[in-house]
């Protein structure tokens, strides 16, 4: 996995890139849906300047709010937070470039792996192109494959997960082999998004 330092060299450039990004946006493409539930761009947005800003009195007060549902927290935090005007949001963005902040019982890893999914979440929604780094991409398909806390949210593929545009190769089984972007969508629960640039055998999505 990347180290440290570099690791949040790329969290600045994903967060600035995605800023640049939002700023583009007509109104309408600022409420489109996308495939992180019920948020739309919005809120995928908001939730994303969260992490760097929320401090652990605020996140405390949200989960007995949420009672005691991590996932509803984190859901309800960013939909909050998305009622904001959209320059709001992208002001909140750019201001936490060069910020170390996380959110609380986070690594620094977590950071690079929410802007790297959600900011395929966002391009996806929007048919745009966003270009990922396959080092970047892989640390953070590494850190979902080793994660234990916080716990991961989406079940491991039971496959042989082989990159084909950098080295990396993860699990037993039936090989699913593709670019390590894909493979990292498809780790985090994505698998009708990643199923176009994979081949093998890719899990059914749903």
């Amino acid at each position: 996995m990347l180290e440290t330092g570099e690791l949040w060299q790329v969290v600045d450039r994903e967060r600035a890139s995605l800023a640049d990004l939002l700023e583009s946006l007509s109104a309408e493409e600022w409420e489109t849906p996308t495939r992180c539930g019920d948020w739309r761009v919005r809120d995928v947005a908001a939730h994303l300047t969260l992490a760097a800003r929320i401090t652990w009195g605020q996140a405390l007060r949200e989960m007995v709010r949420a009672r005691g549902d991590w996932n509803r927290m984190i859901h309800d935090t960013a939909v909050r937070e998305a009622a904001a005007p959209v320059e709001a949001v992208v002001g909140h963005l750019r201001s936490v470039i060069g910020s170390r902040r996380l959110a609380p019982m986070t690594s620094p890893h977590e950071p690079l792996l929410d802007l790297l999914v959600h900011g395929q979440d966002i391009a996806l929604a929007l048919s745009r192109e966003r270009a990922v780094s396959p080092t970047a991409a892989r640390s953070a398909a590494e850190r979902v494959w080793t994660m234990r806390f916080p716990p991961r949210p989406w079940p491991l593929p039971k496959a042989r997960l082989v990159a084909t545009d950098i080295e990396w190769t993860r699990g037993e089984g039936a090989e699913i082999s593709g670019p390590v972007r894909a493979l990292l969508l498809l780790l985090t629960g994505r698998t009708e998004a990643a199923a176009p640039w994979l081949d093998g055998a890719v899990p059914k999505a749903g």
